[in-house]
């Protein structure tokens, strides 16, 4: 049985994590291995890498808020989401900073002021107000020079001020490190979850993504997720 789940893995999950292979394997091949195994499995096999042999990686700390909805991290990641299937795309992420829990994803053509209104009141309609909103320094969220009445707050800034919430810029991607690290989780698993069910555009992306929240915070995982975003 190792064997058909060692073909199975390199035929269809060969760029597949162990955790993400193993689950496959029970859910659409009916093989029940523990996760250990599918990593030696494919460590044996060249398909996997242990952590404790690649380069380390240095972050820079930082203190987390105290609370749920205190401080929440948006970014957009530009990537081919939907593979050679469609264009690239704009992935808005956002993700708690005090829990990493991953709360809201929103697919758009590209990045613009009006996307973020769109994503942003679809997280409200969800969520909540958070206290606050966490960003880089993209135009969305910061103008480089002043307008005619002379402030700097851009179309964005003022619609958050006028619902109460308040934005903050960070100045480095590691000071908004939670949402940069889910990036990487989310161009792991979320492409490979949009290739199994054949996902290629972005009305069909934003159907699917609180599918695929809800079964990344799904209790018997919710902590690894965690732990993945924040190592």
């Amino acid at each position: 049985m190792a064997d058909r789940a060692l073909g199975i893995i390199r035929e269809r999950y060969a760029d597949f994590g162990p955790t993400l292979a193993c689950e496959k394997l029970a859910e659409c091949h009916g093989l029940k291995f523990a996760a250990e195994t599918v990593r030696r499995l494919m460590t044996d096999a060249g398909l996997w890498i242990p952590r404790r042999q690649r380069p380390p990686k240095v972050y820079q700390p930082r203190s987390r808020r105290s609370c749920l909805g205190e401080l929440v991290q948006i970014d957009g990641s530009d990537h081919h989401w939907f593979e050679e299937r469609a264009p690239a795309c704009t992935l808005r992420v956002y993700v708690d900073d005090a829990t990493s829990r991953l709360m809201h994803l929103h697919f758009t053509a590209s990045e613009s002021t009006f996307s973020y209104f769109e994503a942003t009141r679809a997280y409200i309609e969800c969520h909540g107000k958070p206290g606050a909103f966490y960003s880089d320094k993209a135009s969305v969220f910061r103008s480089g020079k002043a307008h005619e009445t002379g402030s700097r707050v851009t179309h964005f800034g003022r619609a958050m001020f006028e619902l109460n919430i308040d934005t903050f810029c960070a100045n480095s991607s590691s000071a908004k490190g939670r949402v940069e690290r889910a990036h990487l989780t989310l161009q792991d698993r979320l492409v490979k979850e949009l290739r199994l069910r054949g996902i290629s555009t972005v009305a069909q992306g934003n159907a699917y993504a609180p599918s695929f929240i809800a079964a990344y915070k799904r209790p018997d995982r919710d902590s690894l997720k965690i732990r993945r975003i924040s190592d």
